[in-house]
């Protein structure tokens, strides 16, 4: 029998494993973790997702792999008519991975980044999120034109209000017949499967769910306030050697998009591919081909991250991936909780981009799993919105991981330009 996790030995928050189609289990998949956030005080750590925890990329991957199984296996013939939507911002990788396993003809994520020339097509809201505004921006509404099976992706469903707020707010634009909501674990109570029937019935339409397993959360009385009355965590860790920093621009073209952000085609994916190719040839002459690496993606640069990682292991880099997040969550260095160690730095996007939120933003862990061993180098993958000033100033990310002994190399990706992108895509007769 495993030894309980921390959250749950100090607080009761438990995770219970229900059921599954496969051989996934909740607990393999989640760990408890907390945040001090009075609307929410729990928050469950994928294990397989690459964002928390530094994961190999071939567990994420599969992970995707096997999700999108599921949904080709409900949808059948209307696999490759499907359109993808993945939610920013843990779940932009895992939807990607989702619509190239079942061949989706587009797919496109949510976003909280607002991106000049890029009209808002729509929008909804998060409630218990700590960023609640998700938009969408796809290069043209005729992505979404059609009366096929729309998916809706994300790494856990709590209640599935999310995904309902999303499939009302696209369904006034654009109705169509069915709707499938595809997570790593489904962790709803009846009450929130109620609702959904019930936005199926207002709408006139099915929605379906589908998950690698399905669990319970076991939230004890007064969790929020006792979360939130700890004391605040040790962040920002400080070493006798400040590490190295240096950076390299990675090849990109500008007809293939970096990601969803604007939408992803299916014939986007063999060009997609000759990119990674390309870029992997330069990251790999520009880094210490000893060492073991850790890719850290930029909060919703997910997608292609990952795939560098998992070029490198192929190359024969041991490699783990994992990104920064907006969300802000509560560290302790203690056995058997996910979160051991955190930073906090300024956002790096914020002078380049006028609406862009303040707030800090956060990366967890960043170590390699065994912790005795030979320390990995940081390959900090940012887009070029958030290669700014800010990125390389003092209490910026680069500035705090230095700081902590680690050696980074921080490598640009040329961003989508969606002005850019939508007329290579009329040229080409394509949405």
């Amino acid at each position: 029998m495993t030894e309980p996790k921390w959250a749950t030995q100090r607080f009761g928050l438990a995770l219970h494993h229900l059921s599954a189609p496969g051989p996934d289990r909740v607990e393999l998949l989640v760990e408890p973790g907390l945040r001090r956030n009075p609307k929410r005080a729990h928050l469950l750590v994928s294990t397989v997702l690459g964002k928390h925890i530094p994961t190999d990329p071939a567990d994420v991957l599969g992970a995707g792999n096997r999700l999108g199984d599921l949904v080709a296996g409900l949808l059948a013939d209307a696999t490759r008519t499907a359109v993808v939507l993945g939610f920013a911002e843990t779940a932009t990788g895992l939807g990607h991975c989702v619509a190239d396993r079942i061949g989706a003809a587009c797919y496109l994520h949510s976003t909280r980044r607002h991106v000049p020339r890029s009209p808002v097509f729509a929008g909804f809201e998060e409630g218990h999120s700590h960023a609640t505004s998700h938009l969408l921006l796809p290069t043209s509404p005729d992505l979404f034109a059609n009366d096929a099976p729309l998916v809706l992706v994300d790494d856990e469903i709590s209640t599935g209000a999310t995904a309902i707020d999303a499939i009302r707010a696209l369904h006034r634009h654009h109705p169509r017949r069915r709707y499938v909501v595809a997570s790593l674990v489904d962790m709803r109570e009846e009450r929130h499967r109620q609702a959904t029937r019930a936005a199926a019935a207002e709408l006139g339409a099915s929605i379906d769910h589908v998950s690698l397993a399905a669990g319970r959360t076991e939230l004890p009385d007064g969790l929020a306030a006792e979360v939130t009355a700890l004391a605040a965590p040790d962040l920002n860790p400080t070493a006798d050697r400040r590490g190295h920093a240096r950076f390299v621009e990675l090849p990109w073209p500008a007809d293939v998009p970096d990601g969803g952000r604007h939408g992803f085609l299916r014939d986007d994916t063999e060009r997609f591919d000759d990119a990674i190719r390309c870029a992997t040839d330069v990251l790999t002459a520009s880094r210490d081909a000893t060492r073991p690496a850790i890719v850290i993606g930029h909060e919703e640069l997910m997608y292609l991250p990952l795939r560098l990682a998992e070029a490198l292991t192929v190359r024969g880099t041991p490699a783990r991936f994992q990104t920064t997040t907006r969300s802000p969550a509560y560290v302790r260095d203690s056995p058997g909780y996910p979160l051991r160690r955190g930073f906090s730095f300024i956002a790096p996007e914020s002078v380049a981009a006028e609406h862009e939120d303040e707030t800090p933003r956060h990366l967890y862990n960043a170590q390699w799993p065994d912790r005795e061993g030979q320390r990995a180098e940081l390959l900090l993958v940012v887009d070029a919105p958030a290669d700014t000033d800010r990125l390389r100033a003092s209490g910026g990310l680069v500035d705090v991981l230095t700081a902590a002994g680690e050696d980074v190399l921080v490598a640009t990706v040329p961003s989508t330009d969606p002005a850019v992108l939508t007329a290579r895509r009329h040229e080409g007769g394509r949405p």
